[in-house]
């Protein structure tokens, strides 16, 4: 043990000594018991370090899963390490792997390990086409962009450089996008389907996405072998421990940054950082951090939905200004960046809009009829698309009767209003002939709720001086 650790300890020992006396300074209806201190301390320690890990531990299952889980990747990505999946139909319920995903784009998703050596992303001509690559490090803040808005879209090379690595690039790859801070990168990549017939188009765009090692850039490379080796999450089904667990050897394959150094420090004392090992821990420390685990699990989830990280404007949550790059704002970061996304657009890419509630503040339920109506000259603000997904609590897409998972201004046969504007229904039931052409589907459950997506949005809109409409309960 050292000094500073003796210190502390003695400390806590006098505070113990001092705490009847304490208790009754402070406030005299203070007269709660503590058990056992040690597993108390892990349980409140341990919470913030559940929160502080979560994407860490999160990323891990994600990157374990769509690495090496040999499942059918039509929905759900499948491929190894520093290549591409690519979707080859839009999104719908048949994914199950939560974060919200869109049914407007074809994902293009990859996990990149850059820690020996830069990766080099390249793209074709994209022409007037909406296309992006978020660069996401293991932390879920994002990186940087290349796409449309950021990089343009003629044919283009970027290095996508880790943390440790110098040296020149070639002449012929156009630059590096912001260094990673972890070796390990996420990339997702959207590009815009206008229509079932596009999905053609788009899949020939995307066979020309490359990722290429930079000591295999320009030379006439034999393939490599496919590499599907990344650390393995351990399961609280298998180890109640097992995030924990995961967050370590996480945190040493991923040095976090330098200025968490006095996070950390805590975090050590009940055996939480990299390369340690709970369960050299006492046993009141173990029990107190898989309470923290579960709690904070229920934690996170219920704080997204609270809807508490927004501003609310006719029901619809606003994103902050700092969604994507939450990065010291650990609760911000797991829960609402993390969790709800497993990454977030920078809000001049795009901008969610969340609503849990309809215009009364209630919440939506299953027997609901409700209607989203824009005014003609109320549409919402953007250079690119926008359109309406529908969720249900597990945050995947809902499934219904006529497949129909997003509804927005490239929906062909919407019809509108006489007056040029729009309504759209919400219903489980059909609103009836005449509607059909604007209805989005909900549940026949409680707890649904919808993302209203913007693209390269206005100012007003990241302002959020742009209100959209509230959504109306009409039976």
């Amino acid at each position: 043990m050292t000094k500073e650790r003796k210190h502390v300890g003695s400390r806590i020992k006098k505070l113990h000594k001092a705490a009847p006396m304490l208790r009754s300074a402070v406030h005299p209806l203070v007269t709660g018991k503590v058990e056992d201190w040690h597993g108390e301390y892990a349980y409140s320690l341990g919470l913030q370090a559940f929160v502080y890990g979560f994407p860490y531990i999160y990323n891990a299952q994600i990157r374990h899963k769509w690495v090496t889980d040999d499942h059918d990747p039509t929905f759900t990505p499948y491929a190894a390490v520093n290549e591409f999946w690519h979707a080859s139909q839009l999104m719908d319920a048949s994914y199950r792997d939560g974060g919200c995903p869109n049914n407007d784009t074809l994902y293009s998703i990859a996990w990149l390990d850059v820690g020996a050596e830069p990766i080099v992303l390249s793209h074709p001509d994209m022409g007037e086409r909406y296309f992006t690559f978020e660069l996401i490090g293991i932390d879920s803040n994002n990186i940087d962009y290349v796409g449309q808005r950021t990089t343009g879209s003629k044919p283009k090379n970027f290095a996508i450089v880790g943390p440790e690595w110098q040296g020149d690039l070639p002449s012929d790859v156009d630059g590096s996008v912001a260094r990673s801070p972890s070796p390990w990168v996420l990339i997702i990549g959207r590009t815009l389907v206008d229509g079932d017939a596009d999905v053609a188009i788009v899949r020939e765009l995307q066979q020309e996405y490359r990722l290429t090692p930079l000591s295999d850039w320009g030379a006439e490379a034999s393939p490599r072998p496919r590499r599907r080796d990344v650390l393995v999450p351990i399961e609280p089904t298998a180890d109640p421990l097992g995030p924990f667990k995961t967050l370590n050897a996480m945190l040493a394959e991923n040095p976090p940054p330098e200025h968490h150094e006095v996070v950390l420090r805590q975090f050590e004392l009940i055996g939480i950082g990299p390369g340690l090992d709970v369960e050299a821990q006492p046993e009141a420390v173990k029990q107190g951090l898989i309470r923290a685990e579960v709690l904070g699990m229920a934690m996170l989830k219920q704080q997204f939905l609270s809807g508490d990280w927004a501003t609310i404007v006719n029901g619809w949550r606003y994103p902050p200004p700092e969604i994507g790059r939450y990065g010291d704002d650990f609760l911000l970061r797991a829960a609402d960046q993390s969790l709800a996304g497993i990454a977030c657009n920078d809000p001049a890419e795009g901008v969610y809009l969340v609503a849990f509630t309809d215009s009364e503040d209630k919440t939506f339920d299953a027997g609901g009829a409700y209607e989203l109506h824009f005014e003609a000259d109320g549409m919402p603000p953007v250079d690119s698309f926008w359109s309406l997904g529908m969720y249900g609590p597990d945050l995947n897409l809902v499934a219904n009767a006529i497949d129909r998972y997003s509804i927005g201004d490239r929906t062909a046969g919407l019809v509108t209003d006489a007056d040029g504007g729009l309504t759209i229904h919400l219903t489980a039931e059909s609103p009836g002939e005449g509607n059909e052409a604007n209805w989005l589907p909900s549940p026949d459950t409680d707890g649904w709720f919808v993302i209203l997506r913007m693209y390269l949005p206005h100012p007003e809109v990241i302002e959020a001086t742009w209100a959209c409409p509230p959504i109306v309960r009409r039976s």
